[in-house]
This record gives structure tokens, C-alpha cells and sequence, in this order.
């Protein structure tokens, strides 16, 4: 038998030695589906540039193990212990984002429904649209300044709880009032939900983001903030140039006129086929699905 025969019979052997499970091909599935997502994750945050850095340490770890620098190689390994607590501190702002965006997938909700799709149910009115463009246009011709968070799923409780509770139903004349330049309510941001004005004068977290324009005020990073920490809707009337934009999921777009601010609010009104879809997961009786048709 020739060294080539050997080898072939070799590996038939050890091919049929092995025994693949539907549980071992299931187990390579998930884990090339996690690293591939932690590694995207890596791509697009501030971890890309962090992970470089430590790339850099390891170097010089492997050359000191190679030139058998001791001291260098005694404090990493007494170091090493705490590396792992290190890194969770370092990357904590990536890391919350990253489960907040795994939380925002819905998977469980796509399965088991949950008492919060009563928001969706509701959605944004027809009514709630008009006021807010009319407000927000109306506001950018007079230059006044204004940040309008619209809550959805994730509630924003505890950013309402910075500002004033007004509880009001929504009309432009009360937005123009509000943001009205030199009144009490005029500063922070004001948060609707489930087509109200729930509260003014809301404080919001200001984006850290590195790659927003430095001519952007205050408002705009705290629409961007609010955006990265939640799924809400922020409309941002520039108190310099009359302008009105929109910050969704961590982006901002910026310079819409009333079709394109009308458009990005309609997106988030619930559709019919959506609504019937919601009651019937929700197990109603057949009388309760005859009544909302």
C-alpha cells in the first residue's frame, strides 16, 4: 500500500468516526452567528479603535515574551486578573447600546406579546401629525428653538421626570406656547406619548457620537442622544437657522420640509394589517375583532 493509499484510508477512517449531531451543527450556527455579530458590533462603535489599542498591548506583550523582559511580563500577569473587570468599564457605554439593541429586535415579542404592544396599537393620530408640522414650521419661520421627543415602545418615564408634567392633549397653539422664547417651559425638550404632552422642560442625554458635525447646537446631540438610548422619534427646530430635523436610531436628518417631516411621522403610525395582526396574537374573542372592523 502506497503513502497515498494510507493517507486516504486514514482519513475515510477518521470521517467515519465521526458523529455530527443535529445539536453540533446547531451549536456552529449560533456560534457563527454571535461572532459575526460581535464582530460588526466591533466595526461600527468606538470598540474598533479601543480594540486596536489593546492589539498594540498584546505586541509589546509578545515581544517582551520573546526578549524575556521580566518586569514587563510580572505586571501584565498580575494585571491580567483585573482585565477582564478593565475592559467591562472601558466599553460599558458600547456594551449598553449593544443590549439595548438586541432588546429593540423584538425577538420575544414576536413570539409572546407583551402589554406593551399597546403602543403600538394605539400609534400616532392623523390629528397629532397636522399639529406637530404645522407647530414645527411655524416655529422655524419665527426662529424659535424647540426639541419634540416622540416616545414608542421604550418608555421614557425617566426623562420625564426631569421636566414638568403637563398631561395636555396635543394642539399647536400649546407647542408655540411652549416653546415660546422667554417662558417658563421654553428650555429642554418636551416628550409626547400616546398622543400627549406628557411633560416640558425635559432634560435628555447628550450624544457622544465623534462623527456629528460641530456646527450642531446643544439640541441636536441631545436628539441624537435620546435616539441611541431609546427607539423615539425627535423632531429639533433650529433656533439659528429656522430648520427642522429628525434624529431616529442614533442618525439625523437634517433640513426636511413639511412633505418629508409629515412622511417620517407617518412611519410611525401603525397600519391596519399590523393592528388586526396585533389583536390576533393577543387572543381576543371573535366579537371583539367583528367589533373593530
Amino acid at each position: 500500500m502506497s503513502l497515498e493509499q494510507l493517507s486516504q484510508k486514514i482519513s475515510l477512517d477518521a470521517l467515519g468516526n465521526l458523529n455530527v449531531t443535529f445539536t453540533d451543527v446547531a451549536e456552529i450556527i449560533i456560534l457563527s452567528f454571535i461572532i459575526y455579530q460581535i464582530m460588526m458590533w466591533i466595526k461600527s462603535t468606538r470598540a474598533w479603535t479601543l480594540l486596536k489599542g489593546f492589539a498594540v498591548i498584546l505586541a509589546v506583550l509578545a515581544l517582551a515574551a520573546v526578549f524575556k523582559m521580566n518586569t514587563i511580563l510580572w505586571i501584565a500577569k498580575n494585571f491580567f486578573s483585573l482585565g477582564i473587570t478593565a475592559l467591562i468599564i472601558v466599553f460599558q457605554p458600547e456594551l449598553r447600546k449593544a443590549l439595548e439593541q438586541l432588546g429593540e429586535k423584538n425577538i420575544l415579542s414576536s413570539i409572546v406579546p407583551f402589554d406593551n404592544s399597546k403602543k403600538e396599537e394605539k400609534g400616532i393620530t392623523d390629528r397629532t401629525i397636522s399639529e406637530l408640522v404645522k407647530a414645527c414650521f411655524e416655529m422655524g419661520k419665527a426662529r424659535t428653538g424647540a426639541l419634540i421627543v416622540l416616545e414608542q415602545t421604550v418608555t421614557l418615564q425617566d426623562y420625564e421626570r426631569t421636566g414638568i408634567m403637563v398631561d395636555s392633549a396635543i394642539s399647536s397653539q400649546l407647542i408655540l406656547n411652549i416653546f415660546e422664547k422667554n417662558t417658563p417651559l421654553h428650555d429642554g425638550a418636551m416628550i409626547i406619548s400616546e398622543n400627549r404632552i406628557r411633560s416640558a422642560t425635559c432634560y435628555l442625554p447628550l450624544s457622544d457620537n465623534m462623527n456629528l458635525s460641530k456646527a450642531l447646537g446643544t439640541r441636536h446631540r441631545a436628539a441624537v442622544g435620546i435616539s441611541e438610548v431609546s427607539d423615539s422619534l425627535t423632531i429639533v427646530v433650529s433656533e439659528e437657522t429656522g430648520s427642522v430635523s429628525v434624529a431616529k436610531n442614533g442618525r439625523l436628518l437634517r433640513n426636511l420640509n413639511q412633505e418629508q417631516l409629515c412622511e417620517q411621522l407617518q412611519n410611525l403610525q401603525v397600519k391596519p394589517e399590523e393592528n388586526r395582526k396585533i389583536k390576533l396574537w393577543k387572543g381576543r374573542s371573535r366579537h371583539e375583532t367583528k367589533t373593530d372592523k
